[in-house]
């Protein structure tokens, strides 16, 4: 075997399929200097025994043109490098056994049409004259997408690794890292027990064994191991080569021909975690033992689908360890923690289908620091520390498994491993008939039911059981006044000398202001590209107060950090368990507080965008006069131990106010109503704030500039060719929730980045941005010009950029 280099670019940890497709990425854009180490031999860890479907339709858009990319790869990756991949373009059918599934697979139909991925919707009959092994009995209908197929995983696998050796990057077989190197902010390279390799950059696609080995180096990469099934058919009546791959979502499983048997495979909803007590050292191209009896239930299923199984003897029984991750999405990316240090690895037993996709994207994330579109869905950067615990992750997995082919509702939450992070409210909310959702860990109210009961979901891509519940809480919210509870905010604070500096630089808002101001402000790239959308609020000369979403509180936290200075006196500190958030929303909000304070919160003594101090029962309390809802309000900055004491105040005092409880849905509601954005949604990295209709929160002049500000003159003269508007479904019937395709006359303008049933303005509503037909500039936006499509179904819809609630902002202001 060839000695280890002393140095490389880059080293990549993982000789599956996709530490092997991101050395062939980074070679493909001219980066040669490249090492690929495999603790065994390629494949040996999960990838060998992959079925080998290639799928291309996911739950959203951009994990779709993933999927779809690779595709394209595969089909031309024997030609280009003389290594037979096995891949075969057979199409694939996904089928329904009731109308919300169907519903489920029609939207995703009219997803796929926004990147010009055919997919038919197609009868039971159809399905029959195309799978004719095939029993239809109990079928409404499915989906046809002719260019999915299949491949051998080693092959491609293989192929990948040729074409990467081909450009110069070298492949170590049985070499195991041993130790990541880092000088505590950056990694150095690696250390295997053949010797150390200095690196710039160090990949961590270990597949099952990457937790372990970053957490090593204090790097969160939750995902676990779990037992996954298949099973080989022999003598199968009317099988032929020409079967497309099935999958029978409802029953679980899926069926491919391989080499002239039936592979029968399971998504079963209760999964059994495996690896509890550690992987076994020698552990290559390894079966586990699995369980006869817990497959056989998808088993029978299966044999009703496909009644020639009933005759057919069966050839293997299978089972396999994957790795699963909490939320059943990838970790692709630069780690929070460590610079230079990226992680592609949980692939949810979809690695193969994956795998061309994500080398791409990571190739050009290492190449570039920054992601090549907007991947925050799978950004390693948004999991929370806890979730590397082995419990939670035993206890999550179990679930994740079954989540792939389970129904994808609209609203649908988790229930494994819940009760991970309370608010001090918690009890008192649940006594209140809160109905708790799982977000980023944190137990929230979605919405309420009557107070003392234990509300629970009943899931529908229609007007789900909270409908009216949700309804009445966005009237309170409108006429009187309502409560929210809001403790999972990101809070941070920036204290030093040159915090001032370090803040203006970063914002592209002005932060510079007088002390007790709150400033709304985005964080951006380079590109202008929107990373981060939150709230600023200087407290004294030297201190900053950052208030962010649960969702973005690591990320937003780290990249704060990593753009202090080294010789800046600025210290980043996280507050967020240290303090609880109440919001009191309404056009009551003013008459309730201030029965209960001694401060003025009058418009003239407490104006909009003022933050302050104030006493509320026995605690002092920061009061922010903002709102995410469009109406008078204040959000309620407490130290948790007073958070008790403080809401029972408000609660005995607020039904003279008509005080209700509100929920996140009614938050989501209201926040659409009045075109509030949201960020990872309505904003990402790929989005401007000139394109997002945010340009008053930037200061293109301010002195000593922000970063992104290049980018945003630049499009600022340049015209902007996409823009983000609002609209509402003319019919009060239909449902948006996301990924809807925009329609203006014959093309496709946009697609749907969040959708909410507006109570306020009687129909669902929508944001999504909108394109020039001839590419360009975009212009006028007329209100009756768009159509938004529902599963197959145009619907005609009015668009506006301003507000379509209160444009003006008058009941804010007041």
């Amino acid at each position: 075997m060839a000695d280890l280099p002393q140095k490389a670019r880059v080293v990549i940890v993982g000789g599956g399929v996709i530490g092997c497709s991101i050395a062939y990425h980074l070679t493909q854009i001219g980066w040669d200097d490249v090492v690929l180490l495999e603790r065994k031999q390629l494949t040996s860890g999960t990838t060998w025994h992959a079925a080998g479907l290639v799928g291309q339709l996911r739950p959203s858009i951009n994990m779709t043109k993933l999927a779809k990319y690779t595709g394209e790869l595969y089909r031309g990756l024997e030609a280009e490098t003389g290594q037979a991949t096995g891949y075969r373009q057979c199409g694939s059918i996904s089928m329904a056994t009731h109308a919300e599934r169907f519903e489920e697979l029609k939207r995703s139909a009219s997803m796929a049409k926004v990147f010009d991925l055919p997919v038919h919707v197609i009868t039971p009959e159809e399905i029959k004259a195309l799978a004719p092994i095939v029993n239809v009995d109990d079928i409404v209908g499915g989906i046809h997408i002719p260019s999915d197929g299949y491949a051998n995983a080693v092959d491609i696998t293989q192929a990948l690794a040729k074409g990467a050796r081909n450009r110069g990057a070298r492949i170590f077989e049985n070499t195991k890292v041993t130790a990541i190197r880092h000088d505590g902010t950056r990694v150095t390279g690696v250390d295997t027990d053949d010797g150390g390799i200095a690196a710039d950059y160090v990949v961590l696609a270990g597949g099952m064994w990457t937790r372990d080995l970053a957490a090593s180096i204090g790097v969160t990469v939750p995902l676990h191991a779990c037992e996954h099934y298949y099973v080989l058919f022999e003598g199968v009546a009317g099988l032929d080569a020409s079967l497309p791959v099935i999958r029978d979502y409802d029953h679980c499983g899926y069926f491919k021909h391989d080499a002239g048997k039936l592979l029968v495979g399971a998504f079963e909803p209760h999964a059994r975690p495996w690896g509890m007590d550690g992987i076994p050292e020698d552990f290559c191209f390894d079966e586990i033992a699995g369980s006869f009896d817990h497959f056989e239930p998808m088993l029978i299923d299966a044999m009703r689908r496909v009644p020639a199984l009933e005759s057919a003897g069966i050839q293997k029984f299978f089972c396999g360890p994957e790795s699963f991750t909490p939320d059943v999405r990838y970790h692709l990316g630069e780690s929070a923690e460590l610079k230079g240090c990226f992680v592609a690895a949980g692939l949810n037993s979809i690695g193969l289908q994956s795998a061309g996709g994500v080398g791409k994207v990571m190739a050009e994330w290492i190449r570039d620091g920054i992601p090549p579109a907007d991947l925050w869905t799978v950004d390693v950067r948004r999991n929370m520390p806890f979730q590397i615990n082995r419990k939670y992750l035993r206890e999550r997995v179990t679930e994740s498994l079954g989540l792939l082919y389970a129904t994808h509702y609209p609203f649908k939450q988790f229930e494994t491993a819940r009760g991970v992070r309370k608010s001090a409210l918690h009890d008192r909310l649940a006594a209140a008939g809160a109905c708790f959702g799982e977000a980023y860990g944190w137990e929230r109210a979605n919405w309420y039911g009557e107070p003392g009961t234990t509300p629970a979901y009943r899931y529908s891509f229609g007007r789900q059981n909270w409908f009216d519940h949700c309804a009445a809480e966005c009237r309170a919210v409108r006429e009187t006044v309502g409560l929210f509870d809001q403790s999972s905010f990101g809070k941070f604070r920036l204290e030093g000398r040159d915090a001032c500096a370090v803040l203006n630089r970063v914002c592209a808002n002005d932060v510079d202001v007088a002390c007790g101001k709150l400033v709304y402000t985005q964080w951006l790239n380079d590109k202008g590209g929107i990373e981060a959308d939150l709230t600023v609020t200087r407290l004294d000369a030297t201190t900053f107060l950052i208030v962010t979403g649960a969702e973005t509180e690591i990320k937003d936290f780290t990249w704060l950090k990593s753009h202090i200075p080294a010789d800046a006196h600025a210290v980043l500190t996280n507050v967020t368990s240290a303090m609880g958030v109440i919001s009191i929303m309404g056009p009551r909000a003013r008459d309730l507080l201030q029965a209960l304070s001694p401060d003025d919160l009058s418009d003239a003594g407490f104006a909009f965008g003022t933050s302050r101090t104030i006493e509320l029962g026995y605690a002092l309390v920061r009061a922010s006069r903002i709102t995410y809802v469009g109406e008078l309000g204040w959000e309620l900055y407490i130290p948790t131990e007073f958070m008790a004491g403080v809401y029972d105040e408000i609660v005995a005092h607020g039904a003279a106010f008509g005080l209700t409880h509100c929920g996140y849905h009614a938050l989501n509601a209201l926040r659409m109503e009045k075109g509030y954005r949201h960020w990872g949604h309505d904003i990402t990295d790929e989005d401007t704030p000139l394109e997002a209709g945010l340009g008053f929160a930037v200061k293109l002049d301010k002195p000593g500039g922000f970063i992104g500000q290049a980018a945003l003159q630049r499009q600022k003269q340049d015209g902007l060719r996409q823009r983000l508007v609002q609209f509402l479904l003319r019919d009060p019937a239909p449902m948006l929730y996301h990924n809807e395709p925009i329609w203006q006359g014959d093309r496709i303008a946009g697609y749907v980045r969040s959708g909410m049933y507006a109570h306020g303005l009687g129909g669902a509503c929508a944001l999504g941005y909108v394109t020039a037909p001839d590419g360009g500039v975009v212009g006028a936006i007329g209100a009756d010009d768009y159509e938004i499509e529902i599963a197959g179904v145009r619907y005609p819809a009015l668009a506006s950029l301003k507000p379509l609630f209160d444009p003006a902002g008058a009941r804010i202001k007041c």
